[in-house]
């Protein structure tokens, strides 16, 4: 499985089992927002105490590659596949660099 790194910028809620806030930034510079699960984004024990920003990361699907205007590779991907996260404003679908993209095993675990 394949991940896109984000940042997690600060703890928003204590609810079981804790939501961070999380920014993706886009192949073009864009800033998405979401709010999510500690566990979805990181296996760090994160909470209202920890050091911000660290990074995390939201598993993905890989859409398709493409090369841009200026023929730099991109790739698009779905938040919506494996575990259904999404921006803050709904977003799933989004065109990030291939280095922004890391095996989910060495977040996760296999």
């Amino acid at each position: 499985m394949v991940a896109v790194r984000v940042e997690i910028r600060r703890f928003t809620d204590e609810s079981n089992p804790g939501w961070v806030e999380c920014c993706l930034t886009d192949a073009a510079g864009v800033d998405w927002s979401f709010v999510e699960k500690v566990p979805v984004v990181t296996v760090e024990d994160l909470d209202a105490r920890s050091r911000y920003p660290c990074w995390g990361a939201v598993a993905c699907l890989v859409v398709g590659h493409r090369l841009d205007a200026d023929g730099r590779e991109i790739v698009e991907i779905d938040t919506a596949q494996p575990w259904g996260v999404e921006a803050t404003g709904g977003e799933t679908r989004f065109v990030v660099c291939p280095k922004q993209l890391i095996d989910s095993d060495s977040i996760y675990g296999p």
